[in-house]
């Protein structure tokens, strides 16, 4: 595994946002193995833990995804907020 890379506030903002919007979110990311995945997610919640950040999420079928931050690499807001 490689060492945590911190992401630019900016970007934390855009997640802290989406949850706080209950917006859902389609996003890339590679997994510890390298392998890219793709889906629609709606995040509910960010977690810190032993100096690495991640996006805690889960589909429409309600499976629960802990993606660490520095693995995202795109993430495009699909609906509206619900509030």
């Amino acid at each position: 595994m490689k060492n945590y890379q911190a992401i630019a506030c900016a970007v934390h903002s855009k997640y802290e946002l989406a949850i706080l919007q209950k917006r859902v979110v389609s996003i890339s990311w590679k997994d510890i193995d390298g392998i890219l995945h793709q889906e629609n997610l709606l995040p509910y919640d960010l977690l810190s833990s032993k100096g690495e950040e991640f996006l805690l999420a889960k589909t429409k079928e309600d499976d629960q995804r802990k993606i660490r931050l520095d693995y995202i690499i795109s993430v495009t807001p699909l609906t509206m907020p619900l509030a």
